[in-house]
C-alpha cells in the first residue's frame, strides 16, 4: 500500500517555475514507478512524465519535454517535478501516481494523490 501527497502547486506567471513534490508513505515506494498526470477543466487527464523505480529511466510528454524534469529520492520517499518556462496551457491539477510497473497510461496506476493546483497566468 502506498499513500501519496502532492505539494508545491500555486499561481505563477508565464515563464516562471514551480517545483512539485510527491511524498509517499509505505515501504514499497522505492520499488514503484511514479508518474505525474494533469487534468485541466473540461479536459481528460493526461500524462506528463514518469520515472522508473530506481530513477534511471524517465519519460516525458512532448508538450513538456525540455521544460520539465522529474527526479526522485527514495531515501526520502519523494518524487519531484521541476517545471520551468511555464505556459498558461500548463494550468491544471497535477497528480502523482505510483505503481509497480512503469507506464504512461493513467489506467495502469493503482495509487494516486489528491492533486495540487497549478495556475499559470499570461
Amino acid at each position: 500500500q502506498v499513500q501519496l501527497v502532492e505539494s508545491g502547486g500555486g499561481l505563477v506567471q508565464a515563464g516562471g517555475s514551480l517545483r512539485l513534490s510527491c511524498s509517499a508513505s509505505g515501504s514499497t515506494f522505492s520499488s514503484a514507478a511514479v508518474g505525474w498526470f494533469r487534468q485541466a477543466p473540461g479536459k481528460k487527464r493526461e500524462f506528463v512524465t514518469a520515472i522508473s523505480s530506481r530513477g534511471t529511466t524517465t519519460w516525458f510528454a512532448n508538450s513538456v519535454k525540455g521544460r520539465f524534469t522529474i527526479s526522485r529520492d527514495n531515501a526520502k520517499n519523494a518524487v519531484y517535478l521541476q517545471m520551468n518556462s511555464l505556459k498558461p496551457e500548463d494550468t491544471a491539477v497535477y497528480y502523482c501516481a505510483a505503481d509497480p510497473s512503469t507506464s504512461i497510461d493513467s489506467d495502469d496506476y493503482n495509487y494516486w494523490g489528491q492533486g495540487t493546483q497549478v495556475t499559470v497566468s499570461s
